[in-house]
This record gives structure tokens, sequence and C-alpha cells, in this order.
């Protein structure tokens, strides 16, 4: 009876890594299918126009952005137990597979818990929110100065009333957060106070390298998109471009998204800002497609066989 059960949980495990595919993979299609601004037929038309080499760049410059975020996940993990880089590898492609089409990417915590002994998990999500929350803050702080650049040469307006509005939003929060620092969260245990003595407790060389890490990757998939966009003709210097995709970043970050509708949310962002420097809706719908096919797909695709074989502890 044992046995029958046993086998039983691993046909269960089999049939939803691959009810997880089918959902990440079908996520995929939609997001290029439904995109209403650039048809499936049109995006490959005009690829089939241009020439393929650059994709070699794109394809190094992602292969960069990643090769940092598991390196960071590689050091963050090593403070809960010995981990190999190819271990960590496998972690972070398929959590970022399995996490794909779930709103926000929530559901990479549960993937990267998935992976460790059940005492160790409350510790891994607590790992996870911190690269996470590390990669929020150079979000945050490089896209308030593409904000400041944009007030700077008029390209937006901002009234003195929202402006307070927000910061009176932000005190509120911060107020809240040290209100409720003791308060339990989702799990027993799980408090503010908590989360902060253990981030507290990090060695300070791998909060640097968490830092680092995220600066990089900051960096790779910024220049990434901004060759992308005069790969299709936006013809757009360095000084103009990079503040409005600082902006794009910081906007796409803090707005909750919900599966396709990531679609529009990344599109309509993108669309609104670049138009303020003449570039056309269909060249940076394209940049964009481009982008978050070397930035979602293509890890996506390389994490898959990882979602398949790898096996929880």
């Amino acid at each position: 009876m044992a046995a029958l059960s046993n086998k039983a949980k691993h046909y269960g495990l089999i049939a939803l890594k691959v009810l997880i595919l089918c959902i990440t993979f079908t996520y995929i299609y939609l997001k290029f299918s439904r995109n209403e601004s650039l048809s499936l037929s049109q995006f490959t038309s005009i690829l089939s126009q241009k020439p393929w080499t650059p994709f070699l760049l794109f394809l190094g410059l992602a292969a960069g952005n990643w090769f940092f975020e598991i390196w960071k996940w590689h050091s963050l993990a090593n403070t809960l137990e010995r981990l190999s880089f190819g271990e960590a590898t496998k972690q972070s492609l398929a959590a970022f597979t399995v996490s794909l089409a779930t709103p926000n990417r929530i559901g990479e915590y549960g993937a990267k818990a998935y992976f460790f002994e059940r005492k160790k998990r409350k510790r891994v999500l607590l790992l996870t929110l911190y690269s996470n929350l590390n990669q929020m803050f150079v979000t945050l702080f490089v896209g308030i100065i593409g904000l400041a650049a944009l007030f700077r040469w008029e390209f937006i307006s901002f009234s003195l009333t929202k402006i307070l509005l927000s910061l009176i939003g932000l005190m509120g929060l911060v107020t809240a957060g040290y209100l409720l620092k003791e308060r339990e969260l989702l799990l027993k245990g799980l408090t503010f106070g908590n989360i902060m003595r253990y981030y507290k407790s990090f060695p300070i060389s791998v909060k640097l390298k968490t830092l680092l890490f995220s600066v990089l990757r900051y960096s790779i998939f910024g220049s990434l998109f901004f060759v992308m966009l005069n790969y299709f003709n936006a013809a757009l210097d360095i000084r103009t471009a990079m503040p409005l995709i600082f902006v794009m970043y910081l906007f796409v970050s803090i707005i909750p998204s919900f599966l396709i509708l990531d679609v529009i949310i990344r599109g309509g962002v993108a669309i609104w800002l670049f138009s303020l420097v003449g570039v056309d809706e269909i060249t940076v719908v394209c940049a964009v497609m481009t982008s978050w096919l070397f930035n979602f797909v293509v890890p996506a695709l390389w994490g898959s066989p990882y979602v398949l074989t790898y096996k929880s502890s």
C-alpha cells in the first residue's frame, strides 16, 4: 500500500510538472499571438528583413544577464547550504520557468523553496525576497534618476500636489511597516523584525555581491533594450534613450501585472515613453517583443528540462 502511495505521488508530481510547462508555453504563445499592436506574422516579417548577426550580440547580453542572476542566487543560497554553481543554475532557471506565467513572477518563491529541505524553506523564501528587493532597489534608484532627467528636459510634467501625495503615501507605508514589524505575516514566526534581523546576519561580502550583481544585471538588460531599439531603426542616441529606458523599467516594476496583461503593461508604457521623442509604435513593440524573447523565452526553454528532471530535497 505504501509502495502504491509513493508511486501515485511520483506520477502525480510528473503530471504537475507537465501541467506547469503546458501553462508556461501557452502563456508564451498568447504573449506573441494576442499582441494588438503587432501580430506574430508582422513581427516575423519584420525580423526576416533584418540581419541576423546582431542576434549573437543579443544572445550574449541576455546570457550575461542570466549569468549574474545565477551568480547572485549562488552567493545567497550558499549562506544556507553548500551549493555548486551548476545546481544554482538549475534552480534559478527551473524556478524562472515555473514562475513565468504567474503574476509578477510570484511563483519563483515556491519553486526555489521546493529544491530545499522543508525546514529550510522559510529561509529560502527570505533569500529569494532579498535578491528581488536588491534588484528592485537598483531599478527604483536608477529610475528616479531617469525621471529627474525627463523632468529637466520637460519631456513629462508632474504637479507639486502629486509629488506631495506620493511622499505622504511613502511615509505612510514606512510608518505602517514600523508599527507592524513584530506582527506575524503569512507564515508562523515570520515578522518584519525577524526578516530584518536575518538580513543583518548576512556577511558584508554577500550583501555587496548581491547589490553588485543586481547593478550588473540592470546595466546589461538596459543596454540590451537600447541596442534592440536601434536595431529596429529608432535612431536614438544613448543620452536620450537611457533615461527613457530607466523610467520604463521603473514603471513596469511597480505596476502589478497579471498573466497576459503583462503584454499590455510593458508595451503600453514603452510606447508612451518613446513617443515623447518621436519613436513610432511598431519600432517600440518590436524592441519589447525581442527583448522579451531573449530575456524570458530563451531562459524558460532552457529551464524547462530542469523542471521535469529536478527532484525535491
